[in-house]
């Protein structure tokens, strides 16, 4: 009885869908496109940072120190950039200073930074020069070719220590 049942169910749907694919679509004699096929197109933002991507950018301060990351940017009502807030010390999460900062005094830099390290086992040794993810005093704030499909900078500088951050009020959300 179930297998009749399937059966019937299987041939009425196989019906239904010829009868669907037998219909020709009715032509029409208006030669103008329809104004939506007219108008759609495509709207690129090549070079621009998504802001849900800022949250974990890595700060650095002139020395090339990181002095935390950014958790928030916080906007005003026409939509600017006015605050950011940076998480100093901690770890995963704990223990973290949030602080607010002025949008307007981050520079971001888009590409890692060469500098000079020393060896510590051999201080008279010629330092080696290495690649960071470190701070730079750029003020770039447009992405380059090689950071644009990143859609977010590289890393942000901030010009304090960490202590200094840290000492700095903290930023606490209103209820």
């Amino acid at each position: 009885m179930l297998m009749k049942s399937i059966a019937a169910g299987l041939a009425g749907t196989a019906l239904l869908a010829t009868v669907a694919f037998a219909q020709n679509p009715t032509a029409t004699t208006d030669k103008t496109p329809p104004a939506a096929a007219a108008t759609t197109s495509t709207t690129s933002a090549s070079g621009e940072w998504r802001a849900s991507k800022m949250a974990g950018v890595k700060v650095y301060n002139e020395a090339n120190e990181n002095i935390g990351s950014i958790n928030d940017l916080l906007m005003d009502k026409s939509g600017a950039v006015k605050i950011a807030v940076i998480g100093v010390g901690g770890f995963l999460g704990m223990g973290e200073h949030l602080v607010a900062v002025p949008y307007e005094k981050l520079k971001f830099v888009n590409e890692a930074v060469a500098y000079t390290t020393t060896n510590p086992a051999n201080p008279n040794a010629k330092p080696a020069a290495t690649t960071t993810t470190g701070a730079a005093t750029g003020t770039d704030k447009t992405a380059t070719s090689s950071s644009s499909s990143k859609w977010y900078p590289d890393h942000a500088v901030f010009n304090a220590t960490k202590d200094q951050l840290k000492n700095m009020p903290e930023f606490k959300y209103s209820e």
